[in-house]
């Protein structure tokens, strides 16, 4: 058996001071750091959201709309987020707390400027995979734990997909380890994994 610590982006952005800050979202990095530094895992994955400056998600890029505003990419409706984790900028960085010395493996997403990327494994439409789902398999994985920001996107998409994309593999959604921007869409998104097969629990109660 082979055992996986999925962390999704845990960048500046996502965090108090960054470009797209999720409440309170700089609290799961020691969660992070003290799954990491556990033991428990073969190998610990991130995911990056790697966005080029005129990302189509950006209202930035769409005339008369702002930040939060519905839109449509890819064919599909589309939030349309503040200018965030842009290529080589501090806000797409990891937290500078994260112990990214523990990580075996980065995979980049949101690199394509004309669909948006939740998922850690592929874009939103479906159509382009990032390769994630085959490292994990090359690598033998049977349980992945998933932790990151935000619950009610980036991390529920990638558990979501995780579930679909790797059968067989267990996965499990450390749920102290995980912060999102609506408590409403947060609770909506535990339910959807739990109705997918993934289980829901906390750190300490796996012993962590």
């Amino acid at each position: 058996m082979t055992k996986a610590l999925l962390l999704i982006d845990i960048q500046n952005g996502f965090c108090p001071g960054g470009n797209l800050p999720v409440a309170e979202g700089d609290a799961v990095v020691p969660v992070a750091n003290r799954l990491m530094a556990s033991g428990a895992y073969d190998l610990v994955v991130a995911s990056q959201d790697w966005h080029p400056a005129d990302h189509g998600s950006f209202a930035s890029q769409h005339a008369g709309k702002k930040p939060f505003d519905m839109g449509e990419l890819s064919g599909q409706p589309q939030v349309m987020w503040p200018d965030h984790c842009v290529q080589g900028t501090v806000d797409a960085d990891f937290h500078p707390d994260l112990e990214t010395t523990r990580i075996d493996f980065i995979q980049r997403k949101g690199e394509n400027p004309d669909v948006d990327s939740y998922s850690a494994f592929r874009d939103n439409d479906k159509a382009a995979l990032t390769g994630l789902g085959d490292w994990l398999k090359a690598n033998g994985v049977t349980e992945l734990d998933v932790v990151g920001l935000a619950t009610d996107y980036c991390v529920k998409f990638s558990a979501l997909d995780a579930v679909d994309m790797l059968p067989g593999v267990k996965v499990r959604l450390i749920a102290d380890g995980c912060r999102g921007i609506d408590p409403k869409g947060v609770e909506e998104a535990l339910e959807a994994m739990r109705l997918a097969g993934v289980e829901i629990t906390d750190s300490d109660r796996i012993g962590f």
